[in-house]
């Protein structure tokens, strides 16, 4: 391979960052002067989009309809840090990430649960423990969390002397929550989420104890103009949640 293409192979990264930092620049510097104009670049994981930006978005547009929202959606927590900070959006809406150097503001938390078709024999349980679970088909999604580099359940399940009997693996969310609705197995997902993919046509378990993950609007740059008022909207005006007990292993 000939020098100068292997020097652009290796320019092109930086520029592609430095285009896309020039272009969020801009964007903010519009923005900051109120909520009269313009877009505002949203990015967020597929569970979010689905259980939680709905109501939001709709909300926003009733608030603000000179601002138009684009959505950027990752499959993962860590795939959505990795491009906000590559400058593709304004702000993000996800999972709090461990140890962010920027802006960050706690909106809440949302439960995972367990979902199971109405005729499954736990469905008239509120709750339902991870160990009773040891000899049940499940299903995996893509989008699940990583912890240390291992799979949430995995871990967990590992804990507890088993490994989950997977059946089925999907990419979405939503797909999984479906199959588990029709009885192809059981599947951990948000609860927000659940009601987003498929309404009241399945039972939600919670797990005992629960498990609770914070979710924060988070940005490389200060909230200010556009990305505040969306920031403000989305935690109500309220004070972060000062803690989450339970939760998956950590």
């Amino acid at each position: 391979m000939p020098c100068h293409i292997a020097r652009f192979r290796a320019f092109l990264p930086h520029a592609q960052l430095a285009v896309r930092s020039a272009r969020q620049a801009e964007r903010a510097a519009r923005a900051a002067a109120g909520v009269a104009g313009g877009e505002l670049h949203i990015a967020t994981v597929h569970a979010l989009a689905v259980g939680l930006l709905p109501g939001v978005a709709a909300r926003w547009r009733n608030l603000h309809p000179g601002v138009s929202l684009v959505l950027r959606e990752y499959g993962s927590t860590e795939a959505l840090e990795e491009q906000l900070e590559r400058g593709v959006a304004d702000l993000a809406v996800g999972p709090e990430p461990a140890g962010w150097s920027g802006p960050l503001l706690r909106i809440g938390r949302e439960e995972l649960v367990i979902v199971v078709p109405f005729d499954d024999p736990l469905a008239g349980r509120p709750a339902v423990t991870l160990a009773e679970l040891a000899h049940r088909d499940w299903i995996r999604c893509a989008m699940e969390p990583l912890v240390d580099g291992v799979l949430v359940l995995d871990r967990a399940c590992g804990a507890l002397g088993f490994t989950p009997h997977t059946v089925l693996r999907t990419e979405h969310t939503s797909t999984a929550v479906r199959m588990a609705a029709a009885g192809v197995g059981v599947v951990m997902a948000p609860a927000h989420m659940v009601r987003g993919a498929v309404g009241e046509d399945c039972v939600l378990l919670s797990l005992a104890p629960p498990w609770h993950r914070p979710l924060a609007v988070f940005s490389r740059v200060p909230l200010t103009g556009a990305a505040a008022a969306f920031a403000e909207l989305i935690g109500g005006g309220a004070a972060p949640d000062p803690g989450c007990p339970g939760g998956p292993p950590r």
